[in-house]
């Protein structure tokens, strides 16, 4: 008997350092992936200007983990269309959407060149199940331009829900397009999931010419 209280208790201390380990918290969580992925655009920089593919693929193995696909391509298509979309509509809407995401973030990474960027510590207490990580991102003139993900609990892990960036909504701004093309290719859903990355390039480089 008391060997098997000796055995028992060798167990239950030699757990106790995992059941100590907490899951990271949402702020944790954004400042390791931007460290990780900071530091991998860094090291590879020039190749990922030349072989942008290359970029989108590590873009995708680091973010992917964290940015809630599923959750932010439902509401970029809203309840009015995802609610009529086939299982296989939303796979490939979400395939595309993904593509499109990367290179939205990717591009403006690529723009990236050693500015100063933080992770701001939380204000107030937190919400277990949503919350905002606020980033500063200062330029070489010393310009601070704020940053801000929405990020949700899901299944005990924080990933990304949408972002705001110096004031634009991105969520917002890819669900305005998603309408528009819809009135453009008259409610055709199928056409415009598979022109979808084309959309958002358009409007990218309208963007920029403006």
């Amino acid at each position: 008997m008391l060997k098997v209280l000796r055995n028992s208790l060798v167990v239950l201390l030699a757990a106790l350092p995992l059941l100590a380990v907490a899951a990271p918290s949402a702020n944790e969580v954004v400042q390791q992936t931007t460290t990780k992925l900071l530091n991998d655009l860094k090291a590879n920089k020039e190749q990922y200007r030349s072989d942008p593919d290359a970029f989108y693929h590590a873009l995708d193995s680091i973010l992917g983990p964290v940015v809630d696909v599923d959750g932010i391509s439902r509401g970029v298509m809203t309840v009015r269309y995802s609610r009529k979309a086939t299982p296989a509509q939303m796979e490939r809407f979400q395939t595309n959407f993904k593509q499109s995401l990367m290179q939205f973030y990717g591009n403006a990474l690529l723009e990236y060149n050693n500015q100063d960027i933080r992770v701001l510590p939380p204000s107030g207490a937190q919400d277990p199940e949503r919350a905002t990580v606020n980033m500063e991102i200062k330029d070489g003139n010393g310009t601070i331009y704020p940053l801000a993900y929405t990020m949700v609990n899901k299944g005990g892990s924080w990933v990304m829900r949408n972002m705001i960036i110096n004031g634009i909504n991105v969520g917002k701004l890819f669900r305005d397009q998603f309408s528009q093309s819809m009135q453009k290719n008259g409610n055709d859903l199928d056409k415009v999931i598979d022109t979808w990355p084309e959309t958002v390039a358009k409007a990218r480089q309208a963007k920029g010419e403006s």
